[in-house]
């Protein structure tokens, strides 16, 4: 925990959890949630496990502006 981690940036041409606002972004793991079955690849009927980390984000980062922090559910794939 308290690891600075970015999001990807990258479009994907298939189902994804990871909101478009939030790819590119750095923000900070303050929880580890398990392992659970990437919702990606089980949309394409393959079960690929991972971890999954909650990480905050401050509004400005995601949206902008905003003094607020906004947390996130963020499977391993989606982290740098």
């Amino acid at each position: 925990m308290g690891d600075r981690v970015r999001t990807s940036a990258a479009a994907v041409p298939h189902h994804t959890r990871l909101p478009a606002y939030a790819r590119g972004c750095a923000g900070t793991v303050v929880g580890v949630e398990g392992r659970w079955p990437l919702a990606d690849a089980r949309a394409q009927g393959a079960v690929v496990v991972q971890p999954v980390y909650t990480v905050r984000f401050s509004a400005s980062e995601l949206f902008g502006a905003g003094s607020h922090s906004v947390t996130l559910s963020m499977w391993e794939e989606y982290l740098t």
